[in-house]
This record gives C-alpha cells, sequence and structure tokens, in this order.
C-alpha cells in the first residue's frame, strides 16, 4: 500500500513551518515542505532536523505554472497521489495600507490565480477521499465587500467561475485606471488587494467543494487568526504553533462530511454568505 503524502505549500516560515512540524508530530505519511526560495526552504528544513523531524523538501513556486508541472510530474512519479494538500503560500507586500496596480497585481498572483493552476494540475492528484485547506483570511468573507453588485453576484447560492473571475477583474482594471473606490470595501478599502485575493479564494473553495464532492474530497478555507509573523510585522495574538491548530485539526480529525466550508481559527463553521456580519478585517488590529 502506498504511503500517504501531505504536501503544504509556502511552508518555510510561518503558519506553512508550524503545520509542517505538526503533520510530521501527527501524520502517518511523506510530508512535504515546499517554498519559492530553496536556500530558505533548506534551512527550513535542518530546523526540523534538529527535533528529530524529517519531512520531504521540494522547491515550489506557486505564481510560476513550470515549477508547478515539476512538482506535479514528481508527485507522480514518486508518490502517485496526494492524500493532504494545504495552500498556504501568500504574500501581503502591501508597503501602505492602500495598494498600488503593481502590488495588487502580484498579491492577487500569488494568493488567487496561482490556486487556477494549483487546482488544474495538482488537485487530479488529490486521491478520493483526500483533504485539501485553502488558507484563506478574516479578510476572505464577503462581509469585507461593500460594493452592492458584487455582494449580489457573490452571495447567491449558485454563483459561477465566471462570476469570481468578473470580480478580481474589475478590482484589478478598477486599479490601474483609477475607478475602484475605497469605499466599495470594508475599513475604507485598506489592504484591497488581500481583501479581494481572499474573498476570491474562499468563493473558489465552494466552487472546488461542488467539483471534486463526487469523488469525496473535503475541500475547506479558513480564517488563521492574527498570528505573530513576517507577514504581520510580529503584530498578533497567536504564535505559529497556537495557529496551526486548527488546520491540523481540519486535515486529520475533522468529519469527512465538513466540506466547502468557511471556517474561523477557533474551529467554528461561519456562513461565508453573510455579507452583513461583522467578520471583516479590521486596520486597527495591526496597531501593536
Amino acid at each position: 500500500m502506498a504511503k500517504k503524502v501531505a504536501v503544504v505549500t509556502g511552508s518555510n516560515k510561518g503558519i506553512g513551518f508550524a503545520i509542517v512540524k505538526g503533520l510530521l508530530q501527527k501524520f502517518d505519511g511523506v510530508v512535504y515542505l515546499t517554498s519559492r526560495d530553496e536556500g530558505r526552504g533548506q534551512a527550513a528544513v535542518a530546523e526540523l532536523n534538529k527535533l528529530g523531524l524529517y519531512p520531504a523538501y521540494y522547491q515550489l513556486d506557486v505564481a510560476d505554472r513550470e515549477s508547478i508541472v515539476r512538482f506535479r510530474d514528481h508527485i507522480k512519479e514518486t508518490q502517485g497521489g496526494i492524500d493532504i494538500l494545504i495552500n498556504n503560500a501568500g504574500v501581503a507586500n502591501s508597503v501602505k495600507l492602500y495598494n498600488t496596480y503593481e502590488e495588487g497585481k502580484e498579491i492577487i498572483d500569488i494568493n488567487y490565480y496561482s490556486i487556477l493552476t494549483i487546482q488544474e494540475l495538482l488537485y487530479p492528484l488529490v486521491r478520493n477521499n483526500g483533504r485539501i485547506l485553502n488558507i484563506s483570511s478574516d479578510c476572505g468573507h464577503l462581509s469585507n465587500l461593500r460594493n452592492k453588485h458584487w455582494i449580489e453576484r457573490l452571495s447567491k447560492r449558485d454563483f459561477t467561475q465566471e462570476d469570481v473571475l468578473e470580480f478580481v477583474s474589475w478590482y484589478l482594471e478598477g486599479l490601474k485606471n483609477g475607478t475602484f473606490k475605497n469605499e466599495e470595501l470594508a475599513d475604507e478599502g485598506t489592504i484591497s488587494a488581500y481583501r479581494i485575493a481572499k474573498v476570491a479564494l474562499s468563493a473558489q473553495t465552494i466552487l472546488q467543494q461542488k467539483q471534486l464532492a463526487s469523488r469525496n474530497i473535503s475541500v475547506n478555507s479558513m480564517h488563521p487568526g492574527l498570528v505573530q509573523t513576517d507577514m504581520t510585522k510580529g503584530v498578533g495574538f497567536f504564535s505559529i504553533d497556537d495557529a496551526a491548530k486548527t488546520p491540523l485539526y481540519i486535515v486529520l480529525e475533522a468529519p469527512q462530511d465538513l466540506k466547502g466550508a468557511y471556517i474561523w481559527y477557533d474551529g467554528k463553521v461561519l456562513d461565508w454568505y453573510d455579507y452583513n456580519a461583522d467578520y471583516y478585517f479590521k486596520s486597527k488590529t495591526l496597531t501593536p
């Protein structure tokens, strides 16, 4: 019988690193630590080795299609499939609270468009009854939107892939040509690109679950809480090990019928469609 396989993208530091550590302690199988930068990835592997933990390593840049193709071929040849896939790789890269077009494009390329490539190339390798977890954010809840047109389109239970793609394009075009208005998002439009990318990711999770339901694969997204990482410049109420507990529960212990859900850092399942809720990200939380 083939060994089980878990993969965590963007896992050389932060929450991804802590998830790999937890999987190595609890999961009976091969655990892949992946990173865009090979040197940093190997350093993370060495750190785990000191703890007596031995992940497999592979260089993976989620924003580079050819890199994902190479990783897919490696998994096919050496492992045959994937049982747990955690899409954790992400960037915030906001110099200020308001994004330039260049920042916005990079943030959306890495946090959202990369998921579409992974969906195309890696999801076919996820075995029946497998588990996929997309690391989203409180920026990914629908309550982050104030634009009535997009609230209406994305709050429909039968929204489509076209709806999500057009939503992201609307934002990028608006940022490029100056028609995007900050009041179209919560919190006066702070870190707008990250909000758009994570709302799109959470919506994509729902679409992915529908597509994979026949194979009994569970696909969920979650907000890991405000975690003390480079991305938050050290501000947060969770250490990376604390923040890894709920993701580990979702992929290792939660009922298999937990599917297509948007999950809070404490494990509570929230109604993603409730755009009147108070789950949106507030920039004041970044103040130490």
